[in-house]
């Protein structure tokens, strides 16, 4: 078996000691200001501080706990790089390192997801998996008429594991609150758990994947696989043989990488138009490089429903900071609930803010590189600036949780890509409300 989380005691006690780390610093920050310290550099430590024991706690579990830390990580803007270092390191080592269940127990789960003469339907099957994930892993195998497929099996207890970790994650709202005061974390929350729900049911995720191969069928630039078998707990699709998108961040020419950068932000963005879905899970070990130049895109466990394309208002504001007009992106920002009543931000530092949203966008083409990217997020996070308390006040509604989330993680994938890519042109294709 892996090593999903079992001991439930254990890991509510590990989860439930946040709140007492958090209200110890909280009253040592009072204890400060009573001394004469000034009170907002006491409650930048004390958000610090509480980030640091938060990330830490968060990246060592598995399942809902390392969930909610992926989620939060989309504030890292507001956060020092020394506190998040030791998070993203964590967490890449747990995902990476998830080890193999026992070819007794994939044939087991196998059973259980199609049937007792699951294996009929194979002509072979490999019991070695090909790829493994925090809560399931893939395996390699032959369908009956000959296709190469991919069987992704999820572990047994994943689903109790990450629902009972974001129940009790939920129960500490107020004290993530604390990190950023302007983030209303409740109906955060819920969202996280209706998203993390539907990630657990791979029916669910089979029926998104189908839904993308009908719309990108026979593309001449990316290739969906067909889902051949699903169930809850497995399913089967074709194989797309190609090489991580990552390798094309690591030996990538200048002209690979402009190519597939191109392909991977004209997909994030052509999905709620094509599909009326966005995928929402921009990590490059996500996209295939196939041999004929088009890209491939897998895992479709995480999906922003939009029947309707894209949200008007997020053309309209992502022209609205384009152009500089601090006065109207603070109210469309508060209109469409980024801000929550009774905070005030300084429309010229909320501009300064946005920068690494705004800044492509004036361009026809813009060339993303990490040296852009690190300029914008060292800025952000430098507590002497007077911009540096916009992360903090800014709030996420949950209805663009999963948009987030695919915006700052395609301009932290092109970065690392060192693409220049047709940036105007792919805004005004799929963004109507962004030339209205």
């Amino acid at each position: 078996m892996t090593d999903l989380p079992r001991r439930a005691v254990s890991r509510g006690a590990r989860l439930a000691a946040l709140p007492l780390g958090y209200a110890g610093r909280t009253a040592l920050g009072l204890g400060k200001r009573v001394g004469g310290k000034n009170a907002e550099l006491v409650a930048s430590e004390i958000q610090q501080r509480t980030a640091e024991q938060v990330f830490k706690t968060l990246g060592e579990l598995k399942g809902g706990a390392m969930k909610f830390g992926q989620a939060m990580s989309i504030f890292e803007v507001a956060l020092p790089e020394e506190l998040l270092a030791p998070y993203r390191a964590t967490l890449t080592k747990l995902q990476d390192a998830a080890p193999p269940m026992p070819a007794t127990t994939v044939r087991a789960c196998m059973a259980e997801g199609l049937g007792e003469d699951w294996l009929s339907r194979f002509s072979e099957f490999d019991d070695i998996p090909a790829a493994a994930a925090s809560i399931g892993q893939v395996h390699r195998a032959r369908w009956h008429d000959g296709r190469e497929v991919a069987v992704k099996i999820q572990y047994p207890g994943a689903g109790k594991a990450l629902m009972g970790d974001l129940n009790q994650v939920s129960r500490m709202a107020r004290m993530f609150a604390s990190l950023a005061p302007g983030l209303d974390i409740k109906p955060l929350l819920a969202e996280l758990k209706d998203r993390a729900a539907e990630e657990l049911d791979y029916l669910t995720e089979s029926q998104s994947q189908r839904q993308f191969a009908a719309a990108y069928e026979g593309d001449e630039d990316f290739v969906v696989p067909h889902v051949l078998a699903a169930s809850p707990t497995v399913v089967v699709s074709e194989w797309l043989e190609g090489y991580s998108l990552a390798q094309v961040i690591t030996d990538g020419t200048p002209e690979e990488r402009n190519h597939f950068g191109t392909l991977y932000l004209r997909f994030l963005m052509s999905g709620p138009m094509r599909a009326g879905l966005l995928h929402a899970d921009p990590h490059p070990g996500n996209y295939r490089v196939l041999p004929d130049g088009r890209l491939g895109v897998l895992d479709f466990g995480a999906v922003a429903r939009l029947p309707e394309g894209p949200p008007a208002a997020m053309g309209q504001l992502l022209r609205i900071a384009m152009l500089g007009d601090g006065d109207a992106i603070v109210e469309g920002l508060r209109s469409e609930g980024f801000l929550k009543p009774g905070i005030d931000v300084d429309p010229s530092l909320l501009l300064d803010y946005l920068g690494p949203f705004a800044e492509p966008a004036r361009h026809e083409y813009f060339h993303f590189n990490r040296g852009w990217m690190r300029d914008h997020f060292t800025r952000i996070n430098d507590p002497r600036r007077p911009d540096f308390t916009i992360g903090f006040k800014i709030n996420l509604p949950p209805s663009y949780m999963l948009i987030h989330r695919v915006w700052l993680g395609g301009i932290g994938v092109l970065s690392q890509m060192d693409a220049t890519v047709p940036m105007r042109g792919e805004l005004q294709r799929w963004l109507p409300s962004f030339v209205a």
